[in-house]
C-alpha cells in the first residue's frame, strides 16, 4: 500500500492497524489474516527480540493457533510436556504434579509446550508473511495518532520519513510500556514488586551424561529459594528470585545457582541470561473509542505459571472475531464493548490474583492454590488455561478454576470441549465447526425430523444426534451423528437442549426447553444486535 493509497481510501476499506510485533501483535494479526480482515502490523524496532522471555505455551493457546491455522510450525519448532512438576527442594520429591493428559476428553492438545519466547516470534512471523506478504512494516514507530468519526490516524516514523496511516481501529500490542496507552491518559493500577527474576539458559546433558529424571517443566518450592526449571527444545532454562536489595549477579554466579539445584555436572555453557523486574498491573480501562489495549498493554501479570503471555492470548482470542463481525456487517458496534468485559477480570482477579498466590506458595509464605488442591483433572483443565469461564451475558460470573477428578457439565461462558462428531464428509471435531461463525448445536431425535432454522453465514444449526441423520429428511448435511452420546454427555445437557457456541468456542447460551430455539435466537440477537 503506497501513501496515496493510503489517505484515499473510504473508511470502510482502511485496514486495522497493529502496533507491537510481539507474540500478541503477532497472534492477533494471524487471527485477522483468518477472518479476512484487511490489516497492517507496526513494529517500532527493526528485528524481533532476542531477549530471553517467557518459554511455556499453555494448551489454550495452542488451540488458538489451531483456530488461526498458525500451530503445526509452532509444535515443530517446541517441545511437548504432558507433566507439570511440583517438588519440594528439601526432599526432592514430587508433591503435586499435574499430568494433562487426563484432558483427553477435552483438548485434541492435551499437553503444554515449551519454547522460549526468541524463537516462538520468528514462527509466527514467518507463517504471518506467508499469509499477508507486505502487512508487518518493521522499523515503524508510532509518534502521536488522532481519533476521527470513522477512523484513526496514525503517525510514524518509518525508515524513510515520516507517514502517516489511516486505520478503521488501532490494537496497542506495543507492550509494558505502551505510549498509546500513554497518550490516552490511561492509567495502570497495581504494583512492581521488590523482588526481581533472574533467568539463565544452560547447555547441559540432563539427559544421557548426567542424567536427571525432572519434568520438562517443574516447579521447586522452598522458603529460602525456590527455583523453576524448564526444558527447552535447546538447552534447559533456570528461573529463581533475586530478593529485594541484592546485587545483580554475574553470569557465573547464574550457572552456579543452577548447580545448587541440580548438582555437578560436566560440560555445562551459559547460553543467555536475563534479569527482569516483576510487576501486577492492569489498565483502568482496554478501550477508548477506536483504540484497544491488548497483551501487556493493558495487563503486566507476574509471569508465574505462565500466565503472563498466555493471557495475552486470551486477549488475542477474544477480539479479532469481535472485529470481523463488525467489519463483515454482521453485528452492532456494542459487540466490541464485551472484550473488556470478559477480558479483564480474568486479567485482574483470575491470572493476576492466581499467579501472585502460586508465588507465594513457591516462596513458603501461601497455601496451596485452590486449583492445586483437588483433583488432577480441575488441577490439569486449570492449568492448561481451559477452565476460564467468561462473563458471557454481563451478569458478573466468571471464573478461571475447575476442581474435582472428573469433568464437569458446561455452563454459559466456559470454553467448550473439543470432541469429534461425525458430519456428512466425516470426522470434524467441535472447535472447527464454530471456528468462522456462530452454531446452534440442537440435541434432539434426529429420526424424528425436527425443525431446526435455515443456516446463515454468521449462525450455523446442526442437530447432534447418537442416531444418524435420514438421507431422506432433508437435514443431512445439517446433521451431526454423535456415537453414545459422548458429546452430549460431555457438555452435560439434557435431551432438547440447544447449545449456542461463539467463534472462539466459548458458550454464548444453553436454552432447555420447548422454546430453546426462539431462546437461543434471542440471545444472539441481544449478542449481535442483528437477528440471526
Amino acid at each position: 500500500m503506497n501513501h496515496a493509497e493510503e489517505s484515499l481510501l473510504p473508511a470502510e476499506e482502511l485496514p486495522v492497524a497493529i502496533v507491537g510485533a510481539g507474540p500478541i501483535g503477532l497472534i492477533t494479526a494471524l487471527g485477522l489474516a483468518y477472518y479476512g480482515i484487511p490489516f497492517v502490523v507496526f513494529e517500532e524496532d527493526d528485528r524481533l527480540s532476542l531477549d530471553t522471555k517467557a518459554g511455556t505455551v499453555l494448551t489454550r493457546t495452542l488451540e488458538v493457533l489451531n483456530r488461526y491455522d498458525a500451530l503445526d510450525d509452532v509444535l515443530q519448532a517446541s517441545l511437548r510436556v504432558d507433566e507439570i512438576g511440583e517438588i519440594d527442594r528439601v526432599t526432592n520429591a514430587p508433591t503435586l504434579s499435574v499430568r494433562t493428559g487426563d484432558l483427553t476428553e477435552d483438548t485434541r492438545f492435551p499437553f503444554v509446550i515449551n519454547i522460549p519466547q526468541h524463537h516462538l516470534e520468528p514462527v509466527l512471523r514467518a507463517t504471518l508473511e506467508e499469509r499477508a506478504p507486505g502487512a508487518l512494516h518493521m522499523g515503524h514507530r508510532l509518534t502521536k495518532f488522532a481519533q476521527r468519526a470513522d477512523h484513526v490516524e496514525l503517525r510514524l516514523d518509518a525508515p524513510d520519513g515520516e507517514r502517516t496511516v489511516k486505520a478503521r481501529y488501532l490494537l496497542a500490542c506495543d507492550g509494558g510500556r505502551s505510549q498509546i496507552r500513554e497518550q490516552l491518559g490511561i492509567v495502570v493500577e497495581g504494583t512492581t514488586l521488590e523482588e526481581r527474576y533472574m533467568l539463565v539458559d544452560l547447555e547441559v546433558d540432563l539427559d544421557v551424561g548426567n542424567p536427571r529424571d525432572y519434568p520438562y517443566l517443574a516447579y521447586f518450592s522452598d522458603p529460602s529459594e525456590w527455583m523453576i526449571l524448564v526444558r527447552q527444545p535447546h538447552c534447559w532454562r533456570f528461573l529463581y528470585p533475586l530478593p529485594p536489595g541484592e546485587p545483580e549477579p554475574s553470569r557465573e554466579e547464574l550457572r552456579d545457582k543452577a548447580l545448587r539445584f541440580i548438582g555437578e555436572v560436566s560440560d555445562i555453557e551459559i547460553l543467555g541470561t536475563n534479569i527482569y523486574p516483576v510487576h501486577q498491573r492492569v489498565a483502568s480501562k482496554w478501550r477508548d473509542g477506536r483504540v484497544f489495549l491488548m497483551g501487556d498493554a493493558a495487563h503486566l501479570i507476574t509471569p508465574m505459571w505462565a500466565l503472563g503471555l498466555n493471557t495475552g492470548v486470551l486477549d488475542a482470542s477474544n477480539l479479532p472475531w469481535r472485529l470481523a463481525w463488525v467489519l463483515r456487517g454482521w453485528a452492532d458496534e456494542t459487540l466490541l464493548d464485551g472484550y473488556e468485559r470478559e477480558q479483564a477480570p480474568v486479567a485482574i482477579r483470575g491470572s493476576g490474583q492466581m499467579a501472585e498466590a502460586a508465588r507465594a506458595y513457591m516462596s513458603g509464605r501461601g497455601d496451596a492454590v485452590e486449583a492445586m488442591t483437588d483433583g488432577n483433572w480441575g488441577n490439569a483443565f486449570t492449568r492448561a488455561l481451559l477452565g476460564v469461564q467468561l462473563d458471557v451475558d454481563g451478569t458478573g460470573d466468571w471464573n478461571m478454576v475447575k476442581t474435582g477428578d472428573v469433568p464437569t457439565a458446561v455452563r454459559p461462558g466456559d470454553r467448550a470441549p473439543d470432541l469429534p462428531v461425525f458430519g456428512p464428509e466425516g470426522q470434524v471435531h467441535l472447535h472447527d465447526l464454530c471456528r468462522d461463525s456462530f452454531v446452534a448445536l440442537h440435541f434432539t431425535d434426529a429420526r424424528r425430523r425436527p425443525e431446526i432454522p435455515a443456516p446463515t453465514a454468521a449462525l450455523q444449526h446442526y442437530v447432534v444426534s447418537r442416531w444418524d441423520v435420514p438421507h431422506d429428511s432433508g437435514l443431512r448435511d445439517r446433521g451431526l451423528f454423535d456415537p453414545a452420546e459422548r458429546l452430549r454427555r460431555r457438555l452435560g445437557v439434557p435431551d432438547d437442549s440447544v447449545v449456542l457456541l461463539r467463534p472462539d468456542a466459548h458458550v454464548a447460551a444453553i436454552a432447555t426447553g420447548a422454546d430453546n430455539t426462539s431462546a437461543i435466537a434471542a440471545i444472539y440477537q441481544r449478542i449481535t444486535g442483528h437477528t440471526p
